[in-house]
């Protein structure tokens, strides 16, 4: 890479296109933020769960769980701010608790955007960096749901994007007039105290640990970026990255120091949730070389993993800057900015390669400066790569396409909604075509084909938040403080149906055919689960099965569809991929004994 990133203004996309083309991103992170089925992880509802409970308590601490050894999974300030968006349980849906994890994802998107226009001076290439990013998988499945990846992200980039904008305003860093070293140093203190506290609320959101790769990519990043290295720069970024680091444990320990309980903090956070991950039964070396989905090798993919849709673009500007680090004899002479983002990708990448626990999602941190990376890139990236990426996506429109027709003909989606479909597959599929046969146009197609992928999916998913897959009021309205049992495949699923049937007490059950232990049959399961609750929530275990197995003995008090998740090994296959109804779209019924009112 050199010096000087490629000159944007040679894209032909009006700037009123790349407007509309940034407001399409950003609506379609708005559309459906309450739904059901909303790309995210099944950790989801066990937050939720802890936060409705710890309101329910009327403190905000100690966090409150009736799962075992499912308490203190991440610092207070998570379920601090979906309390306070709940309104203490007084608008506790999944909407309001949401919301402030698309604010954060927005705030990040302006950073990323405005930090490119200084670099660039152009508008254009501001927008495009923004909507890369929104483009990234990982931002639309980590970004939006009640998690922890948009705030924490916001808040450990805050010294990142502060180095990036000091670099680009500095003219003469040699030269320290003795006037202006007072205000340097005391500028160096507030940054220290600034940073110090963006820090520790990044490190109060999900754990002490991220202090390792936050505080490293500043250091090396303020280092490598700075044109004076001797060993007083060095000290001075020492000392400033020191004391901020100290300053952001401070801000984790008041955890310690505010929760009634702070034995049980440290057992099951700091021992439990994070000391585990440094370990692994079946030995650290062969999980980290073994080329499993946590060994070093697929973490090394990880950045490529996150961009999702995008994955060949990222391969194509690896293999971009190594042909010019080629041409460079490997010595590239990099502008300031560059150093900062290049470190802060390799930095925590280089970090989450240690740990015996490995994923792609523990790099999102540093994803806004892949997005910025990509955008100064973006024409010299060769277009074959984009083309890849159009093909990826027509192939996910195709899929998106028949479970949206499946869904149509299963009655799941009204005509209106799947107009709507149609309407944005044309629009997804236009985009593939024209940047297919336009080279012109292939590189702001690529971009527009991957958001109308989300869109579709967003659409596709869109009719079970409707009747469908919601019990009819009519029918559920009058069922409250009903003991009912509801299926848990996964840690807090149960978590759900707070809002599915609201005002009732859940008692999760595992189903016996996901159990080693099987019953004598599916009726006499239903029939044990009504001996000792007010109601069932049975879920069709496969397409054949019409009605719950326990009828004529038990009514079927309400019905509604959901989607299947967690599918096993060989669940989905290439024969009947093409078939969602058999391996996606399930009835969930309500059932109560036959003789109960």
């Amino acid at each position: 890479m050199t010096r000087h990133p490629v000159n944007l203004q040679a894209d032909r996309t009006p700037i009123w296109g790349w407007w509309l083309l940034f407001a399409f991103a950003v609506a379609i992170y708005a559309f459906g933020l309450g739904g059901q089925y909303i790309p995210t992880n099944g950790d989801e509802m066990v937050y939720t769960h802890i936060a409705r409970l710890t309101a329910a308590s009327g403190q905000w601490l100690p966090l409150v769980s009736d799962l075992d050894h499912m308490r203190n999974t991440k610092p207070p300030l998570l379920f601090w701010q979906a309390i306070v968006a709940g309104d203490w349980g007084g608008r506790w849906q999944m909407w309001a608790l949401r919301t402030p994890s698309l604010t954060y994802t927005l705030l990040l998107t302006a950073a990323i955007g405005w930090s490119t226009r200084l670099i660039t001076r152009s508008t254009r290439s501001a927008l495009l960096a923004a909507c890369v990013y929104l483009a990234f998988f990982c931002t639309f499945r980590y970004g939006r749901p009640f998690l922890t990846s948009a705030p924490e992200t916001f808040w450990l980039s805050v010294p990142m994007f502060g180095l990036l904008w000091l670099r680009l305003q500095q003219t003469n860093p040699d030269h320290v007039s003795p006037a202006a070293s007072g205000k340097t140093l005391r500028r160096s203190l507030l940054t220290s105290l600034g940073c110090g506290l963006a820090l520790g609320l990044g490190l109060a959101y999900k754990s002490f640990a991220l202090i390792a790769p936050a505080a490293a990519a500043w250091w090396c990043a303020e280092i490598l970026s700075s044109s004076s290295r001797n060993w007083r720069s060095v000290l001075g970024t020492t000392l400033r990255v020191g004391t901020s680091s100290l300053i952001a444990l401070g801000v984790f320990g008041l955890w310690f120091a505010l929760d009634p309980d702070p034995g049980a903090v440290w057992r099951e956070f700091v021992v439990g949730e994070n000391a585990g991950k440094l370990s692994n039964s079946q030995g650290y070396w062969h999980m980290a070389l073994s080329g499993g989905g946590s060994s070093i090798w697929a973490q090394l993919l990880a950045y490529v993993q996150n961009a999702g849709l995008l994955a060949f673009v990222i391969l194509g500007l690896m293999w971009t800057a190594w042909q010019t680090w080629q041409r460079h004899a490997f010595k590239p002479v990099l502008s300031s900015h560059l150093w900062v983002l290049l470190t802060w990708l390799l930095v925590w990448l280089l970090v989450f390669t240690l740990p015996s626990q490995r994923s792609a999602r523990y790099v999102i941190p540093a994803m806004p400066a892949l997005a910025m990376l990509v955008a100064l890139y973006w024409t010299r990236i060769a277009r074959g790569w984009f083309l890849l990426s159009l093909i990826l996506s027509a192939l996910l429109m195709l899929v998106l396409g028949r479970i949206g027709w499946v869904a149509h003909v299963l009655d799941i989606a009204n005509h209106t909604e799947f107009a709507i479909l149609l309407l944005a597959l044309a629009l997804g599929g236009g985009a593939v075509l024209a940047g297919i046969f336009n080279p012109a146009w292939t590189r702001t197609c690529t971009l527009l084909a991957s958001l109308t992928v989300l869109a579709i999916f967003n659409i596709t998913v869109q009719p079970l938040d409707g009747p469908a897959g919601y019990y009819a009021p009519g029918t559920v309205g009058p069922l409250k403080g009903l003991r009912i049992a509801v299926p848990n495949g996964f840690n807090g699923q149960f978590e759900r149906f707070e809002f599915l049937l609201p005002g009732n007490h859940f008692v999760p059950y595992e189903p016996a055919r996901q159990s080693a232990v099987q019953p004598t049959s599916p009726a006499a399961e239903i029939a044990q689960l009504l001996s000792r609750h007010d109601a069932v929530v049975w879920a069709q275990s496969s397409p054949s099965e019409l009605e719950p197995p326990c009828a004529p003995d038990c009514r079927t008090v309400a019905t509604r569809w959901h989607l299947k998740g967690r599918h096993q090994a060989g669940e989905i296959n290439l024969n009947n991929l093409w078939y969602p109804q058999e391996w996606l779209f399930r009835r969930e019924w309500l059932v109560m004994r036959a003789t109960s009112h």
